[in-house]
């Protein structure tokens, strides 16, 4: 049964569970910090495929059949699949997914897409509309790079407040049993503070992160230090320091328990990443791939995981508007 904290936060009582969880990355994020924890590493980024959206759409296929695999269950088993990624329409989920012939719930959040879904389909197993879902995103380097920024042939610099869109995808399988419990969900609103530098996304979103995690602590009446971890998606560098000066000035101070997915999954001086990783594989595959598992061995026990996005296209950024973000986010604990 589902019931309201405070205005903005959901409690889920009956606690949905992870079931399992799998993600799929290249080349760059295989040899970076966290490699040993992705459950599939492609030497070859396009996968075999002719087009990076091809590519991608691989990975998120991918990404799903590890985590059915790891679940001991089929594509048959599924209710519904809730999805989404960077590209236009979302054809990465559209083409990576068509072949499990599962029910579709698509969502867009850009990079918060991971949260959004997983806690789309923590309500909805709840509610008793289904018995199992299947969240999932992803994002590849080139398709985005291609997409909303400048061709790879062009050649361009990158500023650096620049992030590096990660090439992977997680999934995760929702359901009740046992596994690491979803137990409240806050959804963001749409925070704009008038950026329009589309090559600073940590600034954008570190808005959006903030107003989320404030409004969940308020809801909830709990402290950063409550959590062994309080993580965001992909804010980077920029976006993470941002992150704790906005918080501090309402009075909240975000300890050594603070993460970012953007700042762990590469090393940015070895790897040439300039304000760490982004992208909706950034946070899906540090989340299934890595926090995942040190839940499951009980070195996390209750974390806060924030998913940030920015909500813009390349058409709006080239008629000057600006970068409106979100967050949405989810309490596991084991």
């Amino acid at each position: 049964m589902i019931s309201r904290i405070g205005q903005y936060t959901i409690n889920i009582e009956s606690c949905p569970r992870i079931l399992a969880a799998a993600a799929a990355v290249g080349k760059k994020e295989g040899e970076g910090p966290l490699g040993g924890s992705f459950d599939k590493i492609n030497d070859d980024t396009t996968m075999g495929k002719a087009t990076w959206e091809r590519s991608e759409s691989a990975l998120q296929g991918a990404a799903v059949q590890a985590a059915l695999d790891k679940a001991s269950i089929s594509a048959a088993e599924i209710n519904y699949i809730l999805a989404g990624d960077l590209l236009n329409q979302c054809i990465g989920s559209t083409y990576g997914l068509c072949d499990f012939s599962v029910p579709l719930i698509g969502m867009f959040g850009a990079c918060s897409t991971m949260a959004l879904t997983l806690a789309t389909a923590a309500v909805l197993v709840d509610s008793g509309a289904a018995d199992k879902c299947v969240a999932v995103t992803s994002s590849h380097f080139c398709s985005a790079e291609r997409q909303f920024r400048m061709p790879l042939e062009y050649g361009g610099q990158r500023s650096p407040t620049a992030q590096w869109t990660v090439t992977g995808a997680g999934a995760a399988v929702v359901g009740k049993g046992e596994g690491i419990s979803i137990n409240n969900v806050t959804y963001g609103k749409i925070i704009d503070y008038g950026i329009k530098d589309a090559n600073n996304m940590g600034a954008a979103m570190a808005p959006a992160a903030a107003d989320t995690i404030m409004n969940y602590l308020k809801d909830t009446r709990t402290k950063p230090n409550d959590y062994d971890l309080i993580l965001t998606g992909d804010l980077g560098l920029v976006g993470s320091n941002l992150l704790r000066e906005l918080m501090k000035n309402e009075g909240v101070n975000l300890g050594s328990n603070y993460n970012d997915c953007g700042l762990m999954i590469f090393n940015p001086e070895k790897d040439d990443t300039h304000a760490g990783g982004s992208g909706c594989g950034c946070s899906a595959s540090v989340l299934c791939g890595h926090i995942i598992k040190e839940m499951q061995k009980s070195r996390l026990k209750n974390i806060l995981f924030c998913a940030t996005g920015a909500l813009m296209s390349p058409t709006a950024s080239l008629q000057g508007e600006t970068i409106p973000s979100i967050a949405h986010l989810i309490n596991l604990s084991v």
